[in-house]
């Protein structure tokens, strides 16, 4: 089918417009630069140029499209009011553009502050409504479009998805680790987040685009957690750097605005995911990776 991808040229789109042409569809994406045009033709993409604030453009390669994959995301952490709201009217755009085609609408959400003091599951229904909130509640506002003749299947991330040539999360604990001359973790370093290969979250994103009911909620999701000690005790491996608790007070100073996030229990499963797409990870796991020198080039 023709699918409109937006986050095309990104680290998860990337992936996933290379699942999409593996398996015969043709691919459109959004791209905000001539470099990321440039990268998406190679491959046999056609391009759109846009970003997330030409809704026009959007609304367009949505309409044109048999189905949508909304991918990008501003991700300005200093401003996330501007981030919340350009995603929120990013998928308003799409959800009206595709309303009563029944075509599927597919968006990344993740997995962070849905339920406290267990894993998320994919019957956990996402707290987050209204433009004020994370993510300016774009999930649930793509759900919603089901009563629109629209088929919304949300595509939770975990809060790492890694592999070789990330610059995400896990680079960027890495670069602090760098900078600090220290590994460090938040407290005991018992809390813990989901991982999943970009390879697997990829197949993933494939696999429910051409599988999931109307209305799913997925989850890539390999492992249900990698305590956050194990993860400084690799980073500080894979640059020879001394491991060390950060204690909970000084986590902000000494991780910045990624130090919320690390002090976070982040754990999710994807049983039901793999059941309901014939979905099994095979990629390598996030210590793997970290063991293996995917980190070690940044």
């Amino acid at each position: 089918m023709r699918v409109f991808v937006t986050g095309a040229s990104g680290w998860i789109g990337t992936a996933v417009v290379g699942e999409l042409l593996a398996a015969g569809h043709e691919v459109t994406g959004l791209a905000r630069s001539a470099a990321s045009a440039a990268k998406l033709e190679a491959k046999g993409v056609q391009v759109r140029r846009g970003d997330l604030d030409d809704l026009d453009g959007i609304r367009a390669g949505a309409e044109a499209a048999e189905a949508v994959i909304h991918l990008a995301n501003k991700h300005d952490f200093a401003d996330q009011a501007a981030s919340n709201a350009a995603e929120r009217a990013a998928v308003q755009t799409i959800g009206d553009a595709l309303a009563g085609s029944g075509r599927p609408f597919l968006l990344a959400s993740g997995v962070a502050g849905l339920v406290q003091g267990k894993p998320v599951t994919e019957a956990d229904a996402s707290p987050f409504h209204g433009p004020d909130s994370p993510r300016g509640g774009a999930e649930n506002l793509a759900l919603g479009f089901a009563g629109r003749g629209v088929h919304p299947v949300s595509l939770r991330f975990s809060p790492t998805v890694h592999g070789t040539g990330d610059h995400g999360f896990i680079a960027h604990l890495s670069a602090i680790a760098r900078e600090k001359g220290v590994a460090g973790y938040p407290g005991d370093g018992t809390n813990r987040w989901a991982a999943v290969h970009v390879t697997d979250a990829a197949r993933m994103v494939v696999l429910g685009l051409e599988k999931a009911p109307a209305g799913s909620r997925l989850h890539a999701v390999a492992e249900e957690g990698v305590p956050t000690k194990e993860i400084a005790e690799a980073i500080g491996r894979a640059f020879d750097l001394p491991v060390a608790s950060i204690p909970a007070d000084d986590v902000p100073a000494h991780f910045g605005w990624i130090g919320g996030f690390f002090a976070m229990d982040l754990a999710a499963t994807s049983a039901s995911t793999q059941e309901l797409l014939g979905w099994t990870p095979t990629g390598k796991t996030l210590i793997e990776d970290l063991d293996t020198g995917a980190y070690s080039g940044q």
